[in-house]
């Protein structure tokens, strides 16, 4: 049973790579999901979805705006994933919540649920979502998701902590798995790997090391200021909790960022790998005076060395930290399959 898989807001793949990377044999019968359709409104995004994923059919990843987009034009799916953008529902921010810019982004994925009426929908986005406009915003955001399509969908909200799925990195995402309701099907959520066991930074980036001629491993340039700052920052701490002269201090008012200079603790997950920001919020290495290369970013966030992002330096950047790691999405994307193949998988109560 071949699942054929439609995206909005695809961004490079984290989720469609983790989709189609998860098929099951099941008594002899083999469950998969196929790449059909993507869209996203970054160029470079969707030339990395191509280059990895649909590259016999690079015309399938169409590149618009969502309000732009044709959804009558798009072939038939089986299975929707969409990550809507969460700028407005980020914990970092104004919280504009469904009042944002990108707040109301959602209703086009239930656009393409009403048109399209798939056995199975996937949903991503911050964990801030559930307290943004006290909680108001996720409510109604489930609610028209459960209620979407003909027949409505059996929904499983849960909010996933990434490091306890074998991600070297402390990234907590509402995940909402829905199953129409006609297919009498419940999706549950599949039990931690790694919940007393986290995956290093360390174990992530060292093993195996990253050669000097990987892809997307390009160095920036540290101008001798930010050296400076960063020898007198310990691993584990920022620029506000380390003990530096007063030259190097930073003189901001106000709400201060944790992960301004923050370097790396070799021995922990990751903090979350963000997709923007300006000075002091690229990550920095645990061992060496910098900022994390791309590639380093991408290890962190599961993307295999093979997976090679498009775009200009700043762009991919943004790329891998807007993505969905492809290891927690695989895992999903697998439970998923498992329910529809009826075979039973440890599992946990929904959070949400």
């Amino acid at each position: 049973m071949d699942f054929k898989l439609g995206e909005l807001f695809c961004g490079p793949g984290g989720m469609g790579l983790g989709a189609t990377e998860s098929s099951i044999l099941v008594n002899g019968i083999k469950f998969s999901i196929t790449h059909c359709w993507a869209n996203d409104y970054d160029e470079s995004s969707c030339e990395t979805y191509r280059s990895n994923i649909s590259r016999v059919h690079p015309e399938s990843v169409i590149h618009c705006d969502v309000k732009k987009l044709d959804i009558n034009s798009l072939e038939k799916i089986d299975a929707f994933a969409y990550g809507f953008p969460c700028n407005d529902f980020s914990l970092v921010g104004e919280q504009k919540g469904l009042n944002g810019k990108f707040g109301g982004l959602y209703t086009y994925g239930i656009q393409v649920i009403n048109k399209m009426n798939p056995k199975f929908i996937v949903a991503e986005n911050v964990g801030g979502l559930s307290s943004s406009n006290e909680g108001k915003a996720f409510r109604m955001i489930c609610n028209e998701l459960e209620a979407s399509g003909d027949h409505g969908y059996e929904l499983t909200v849960h909010k996933y902590k990434a490091e306890e799925y074998g991600i070297a990195q402390k990234r907590h995402r509402i995940i909402m798995v829905g199953i129409r309701k006609d297919l009498k099907l419940k999706f549950h959520v599949p039990k931690p790997t790694t919940k007393d066991a986290h995956v290093s930074v360390k174990e992530a980036l060292e093993n195996p090391p990253i050669l000097s001629t990987d892809f997307n491993h390009e160095f920036t340039k540290q101008s001798k200021t930010v050296i400076e700052r960063l020898s007198h920052i310990k691993p584990g701490q920022n620029v506000w909790n380390a003990d530096l002269p007063e030259h190097l201090k930073l003189n901001v008012k106000g709400a201060k960022l944790s992960q301004i200079y923050r370097r790396l603790n070799a021995d922990q997950p990751s903090y979350t790998i963000t997709g923007s920001g300006g000075g002091g919020t690229h990550g920095y290495h645990y061992k060496e005076l910098r900022a994390l290369t791309n590639r380093e970013r991408a290890r962190i966030q599961s993307f295999p060395d093979n997976f090679i992002f498009q775009g200009s330096k700043e762009n991919v950047r943004k790329q891998i930290g807007m993505a969905v790691p492809p290891a927690l999405a695989k895992i999903i994307f697998t439970a998923i399959l498992n329910t529809f193949a009826g075979k039973p998988y440890d599992s946990i109560e929904p959070n949400l």
